[in-house]
């Protein structure tokens, strides 16, 4: 699950506006997917998904998971997580932030489980707006590029192409796994 938990940080990015009173946060709701494991590729650490949809999805396991070996085909994950985006409108002359950190903590049990969480800050510049669509494009740093709709009018009129602005997404996820019914 990529976009749920390497990528899932940036899954509700820029999904509103941007200025209100220089900052914007655009809150995401709490969200449960289910899956099942289909298969798992220990000498990778990957474990690869069917979720509740059909959709498959690969799953790469930090080597901080120390129960990755009890994981079995046919177990079933939980994700419930929750993501948030903040913008800031950046002053002139104030210096670009490229950050990352997160974290595993894991909860006692046979099986692996525990709370994921990252948070991830960069300086984007505003580099189109189309107020028709409207819409609004950023580039930042490592050849980052992102284009979007906007649902806040407002916001987008308080920005010009050429701002630079802090986004800063975070996201948990509480992460569980249950035993594979008995074979009959």
């Amino acid at each position: 699950m990529k976009a749920l938990v390497t990528s899932i940080i940036a899954s509700g990015l820029l999904a509103g506006g941007i200025a209100h009173a220089q900052t914007k946060t655009i809150t995401g709701d709490t969200q449960t997917v289910h899956a099942t494991v289909e298969a798992i590729d220990h000498a990778l650490r990957q474990v690869t998904l069917k979720k509740d949809d059909g959709t498959y999805e690969i799953l790469a396991v930090p080597a901080s998971v120390k129960r990755f070996d009890a994981v079995k085909v046919g177990d079933a994950l939980t994700v419930r997580y929750y993501e948030n985006v903040v913008f800031r409108v950046k002053p002139e002359g104030e210096a670009a932030v490229d950050s990352a950190s997160g974290g595993v903590v894991p909860t006692a049990g046979e099986k692996p489980k525990g709370t994921m969480s990252g948070q991830r800050t960069i300086t984007a510049k505003i580099t189109a707006i189309d107020p028709q669509t409207p819409s609004i494009s950023f580039t930042g740093p490592n050849g980052w590029n992102y284009s979007t709709r906007v649902h806040d009018k407002e916001a987008l009129a308080k920005v010009k192409v050429g701002d630079r602005v802090d986004i800063t997404w975070t996201a948990a996820a509480l992460v569980s796994f249950s035993e594979a019914p008995a074979a009959k």
